[in-house]
């Protein structure tokens, strides 16, 4: 299995404030259409195909490939991913909090294993390494408050 977690601050020094709620509004249109946020050509489809008041359901055809995944939204705090159909499978989270000093972060964990292919092996040990690099999950919870801010400077962010 692979587990992997980062946190950034949300407010880092020489970056235009966000608030909760502009972060949270990013992470819905993130989860909606991760098209808007992802570098271009990374995500060739990203569709909501089904809603209730739980839950959706989009797929999306990411790094080529075909990905189905059940998100539930918390409050305007954590967004999770469960992977019901692709290469992974198990569970992604997005979570915004405060630490002990009232500064908002965003952290990002995960527990993941890779379909048909075997628990703690070659493959799963390279996704594993890719993930905590610096290429990884930390680098897409930066990119992911970059694209808020633009968002909000381009007066595409409702929050």
């Amino acid at each position: 299995m692979i587990y992997s977690t980062a946190t950034v601050p949300v407010n880092a020094v020489g970056e235009t404030k966000l608030t909760r709620e502009q972060v949270w509004k990013g992470l819905e249109l993130k989860a909606r259409d991760a098209r808007l946020f992802l570098p271009p050509g990374l995500c060739t489809r990203c569709d909501v195909v089904e809603e209730s008041k739980s839950h959706f359901v989009r797929e999306a055809t990411i790094a080529g490939s075909d990905l189905r995944e059940i998100i539930t939204l918390e409050g305007n705090g954590k967004v999770t991913f469960f992977q019901a159909a692709g290469p992974r499978e198990g569970a992604i989270v997005n979570e915004l909090f405060e630490d002990e000093d009232g500064a908002l972060q965003l952290k990002f964990y995960c527990y993941l294993g890779l379909r048909d292919r075997e628990p703690n092996g070659p493959e799963e040990r390279a996704e594993q390494a890719q993930l905590d690099s610096e290429k990884g999950y930390k680098a897409a919870l930066l990119s992911t408050l970059k694209r808020t801010r633009e968002l909000l400077a381009e007066g595409r962010l409702d929050a």
